[in-house]
């Protein structure tokens, strides 16, 4: 019989009783165990970031600054004895927070205290508290949520410490806590449990904090630039704007079948159309596709458009992107990505994609022999297929995974860019880029076309027999339509903001880098 995840944290029931035991007596002494509204009470971090307000007043009333310990715990009680008698004073604090640890010692308890920001000790000492609060501490367990007032300061060993005097209940955890070492050590558990890998494994939460800064820092950079946010649909009635599987749903009401969208491109180019010039939509997208650590069914992405800009234009504005979101994090611009370190110091280098098929195979990237007897030599099969879809594939064979970057990789083959305008002077290449870190394609951007005859033609080449069910396999009239209304040369960003959050968090899975990622249904 397979475990649920509820097993695989505690298969003993006594942990609840003794738990649910606790919640009784709670409720017998008039304490409310779901807590109440809890007013100006500090972050734990700000908490610590009054550390230098604690002072030691001497028995003639000098108050001395306590000095910075390299290791308080060896140096502090002899620091004390060197001042001769005298207290510790600080100032009067209000935290609340998780209970992680919990030391009882007679008619002593040292709890340790988590909020979003931080942890901090707390001393409960019964004749500090009086006997009703002391009381009360006896019915916390580990996991419990409570209050805490009282007085900054130090205990002997040197750790920075709230010393109780009033003591608020606020939930009672009826679960017991994952086992310390043990009970969070599944990959697959933490994601399901996401609530209890935030709470209890080191770093989850800072990395899904460091990704909300991420995205404000990208909102604030686009606002600077005078792009304006929009929202567009979700259910499409044609999947277009990318070569993905969609979704299908169903509206009742209307009885026809739609889309969850695979990309945001084409109604963001009709705002385009319609006058808003520098547009953008921060939304997830959905791709019925295959699980990797790269890869996630749902998914979140940026596209931005700028009228009369081009992709020079976006490689401008991505490499400003990434250096803000770095900046908001903090961290320098040389980071680690697993055993990797990439240097983000702009200016980000520049390659031709040609240049680099070259460099990487020897061979000629124009020439269609060549490249034919290439990707045979490699184990790729050109049977039937057109020289750049060859070098395409030899591309993703050969060259992205050593590209550690940052690095745009540009003028791609325009045969395999039908959303994107040629160069005036070769029309056989398209002005795109990719821009790749450690081997992963982070973002994509066009010169975007707005020939609507071409864009016909181009989206008529590429839906040549495609099967129904894939992306793009019928032509989006309408936004055709809204072509011919004329729509400004422009350039188009879009960014993975998934994959920027690992590369930036040093998350080699994109699963840890998603709140809730899709995970096979268990009953």
């Amino acid at each position: 019989m397979n475990n649920s995840p509820d097993d695989a944290l505690n298969d003993d029931g006594d942990h609840q009783r003794a738990r649910r035991e606790k919640l009784a007596k709670l409720n017998a002494a008039g304490v409310d165990p779901w807590g109440q509204r809890f007013d100006d009470r500090s972050m734990i971090q700000e908490v610590r970031q009054r550390a230098e307000e604690v002072k030691f007043k001497l028995e003639d009333g000098t108050l001395v600054e306590l000095p910075d310990f390299d290791q308080p715990d060896l140096e502090y009680r002899q620091w004390k004895s060197d001042q001769g008698p005298g207290a510790e004073i600080g100032p009067k604090v209000r935290v609340a927070g998780r209970i992680i640890l919990m030391r009882p010692t007679g008619k002593l308890v040292f709890l340790n205290l988590r909020d979003m920001t931080g942890d901090i000790q707390i001393f409960i000492g019964k004749n500090q508290v009086g006997e009703e609060n002391f009381a009360l501490s006896k019915l916390f367990d580990l996991g419990d949520l409570v209050g805490v007032d009282g007085r900054l300061g130090r205990t002997n060993t040197g750790e920075l410490t709230v010393f109780a005097e009033r003591l608020h209940f606020h939930c009672k955890m009826l679960e017991p806590p994952p086992e310390k070492h043990a009970g969070l050590a599944d990959v697959e558990l933490r994601q399901r449990m996401r609530y209890l890998d935030l709470v209890y494994t080191d770093g989850v939460r800072d990395t899904f904090l460091n990704r909300t800064r991420i995205v404000k820092s990208i909102r604030e950079t686009l606002d600077q630039e005078s792009f304006w946010e929009v929202e567009g649909p979700t259910l499409h009635t044609i999947a277009g704007g990318a070569a993905a599987r969609p979704f299908t749903t169903h509206h009742n009401a209307l009885d026809m079948d739609l889309t969850m969208r695979i990309a945001l491109e084409l109604h963001l180019k009709r705002l385009l159309v319609g006058g808003i010039e520098r547009v953008y939509e921060l939304g997830r997208v959905y791709r019925n596709e295959g699980i990797s650590p790269r890869h996630n069914p749902e998914f979140t992405m940026l596209e931005c458009y700028q009228a009369y800009g081009d992709y020079e234009s976006m490689m401008d504005l991505t490499e400003k992107l990434v250096v803000n979101a770095i900046d908001a994090i903090g961290g320098g611009y040389k980071r680690k990505f697993g055993d990797v370190e990439i240097d983000f110091t702009p200016p980000f280098a520049r390659h031709k994609y040609d240049d680099l098929v070259a460099q990487h195979t020897g061979i000629d990237p124009h020439d269609a022999d060549q490249l034919t007897a290439y990707a045979k030599s490699v184990g790729l099969d050109p049977t039937g297929k057109h020289p750049d879809v060859i070098k395409n594939e030899i591309f993703e064979e050969k060259v992205e995974d050593t590209l550690v970057g940052p690095v745009f990789v540009i003028d791609y083959p325009a045969s395999i860019c039908p959303l994107t305008k040629r160069k005036t002077d070769n029309p056989a290449i398209a002005e795109r880029f990719e821009m790749f870190i450690c081997g992963m394609e982070l973002a994509n951007a066009y010169t975007e076309l707005n020939d609507p005859d071409l864009q016909e033609e181009l989206f008529k080449t590429q839906l040549d027999g495609q099967e129904e069910e894939d992306s793009m396999a019928k032509m989006d009239n309408d936004f055709i339509k809204a072509l011919r209304h004329g729509m400004p040369p422009a350039g188009g960003l879009g960014v993975g903001i998934d994959r920027l959050v690992m590369l930036l968090t040093n998350s080699k899975s994109i699963r840890d880098v998603i709140l809730f990622p899709l995970l096979r249904h268990i009953d």
